[in-house]
């Protein structure tokens, strides 16, 4: 037999597959429209840009600590009254030039200050995961530890803007909720079980 005296045998047989998968195929094609695939890659790309954003930030986050940190310690260092305020200013112009408007003198007496009240760098990288460094200098001026560890804890688990943050500092909301419910130490052990707070010995 030649090829040919196959040919309407396979040629049926493929029509007949044809009609009985035709269902199937127009139900996967229809599954899979460049509507539904464009929305699934402009989710993908979305989640991926967020991704890299909160990496940057974190790493900003911390990078202004470290600099704070090793500011720190040098004007402890010295014990100079005024010395900080001498070198902040010098510092800033050199780093200016090579690094740009991050490095103010203003901003680089928030990072001293952002060292200061936040001792603690584990704690620290916590936190950055979810809040920026616009969060910290709001926070890191509040006039007591246990308001600073709480409006930031509240930051990382509800996820406040950073307006937010201002409309509830600028509402009292720690002095109105917090303590009229919770006793001061067991607010701080809570944040100490939270890991937010180094527990004392």
């Amino acid at each position: 037999m030649q090829r040919e005296d196959f040919l309407p045998f396979f040629e049926s047989g493929w029509i007949e597959h044809r009609k009985k998968h035709k269902g199937t195929e127009q139900r996967i094609m229809k599954a899979i429209t460049p509507k539904a695939l464009l929305k699934d890659l402009r989710e993908l790309i979305t989640e991926a840009r967020q991704d890299v954003a909160r990496q940057v930030n974190a790493a900003l986050v911390l990078l202004y600590w470290r600099v704070g940190k090793r500011i720190r310690q040098d004007i402890l260092k010295e014990k100079r009254a005024g010395y900080g305020e001498q070198i902040l200013p010098t510092l800033s112009a050199e780093l200016m030039k090579d690094f740009g408007p991050g490095f103010t003198a203003r901003n680089l007496a928030n990072m001293v200050r952002f060292a200061e009240v936040f001792p603690d760098e584990k704690i620290l990288h916590t936190l950055c995961a979810k809040l920026s460094w616009s969060h910290f200098r709001l926070i890191i001026y509040l006039d007591d530890d246990l308001k600073r560890d709480f409006y930031a804890e509240m930051c990382r688990v509800e996820r406040w803007s950073v307006r937010t943050l201002r409309q509830k500092i600028g509402g009292m909301l720690f002095e109105r909720t917090v303590l009229s419910k919770k006793p001061e130490k067991l607010i701080r052990y809570s944040f100490q079980e939270a890991g937010l707070l180094p527990h004392q010995t």
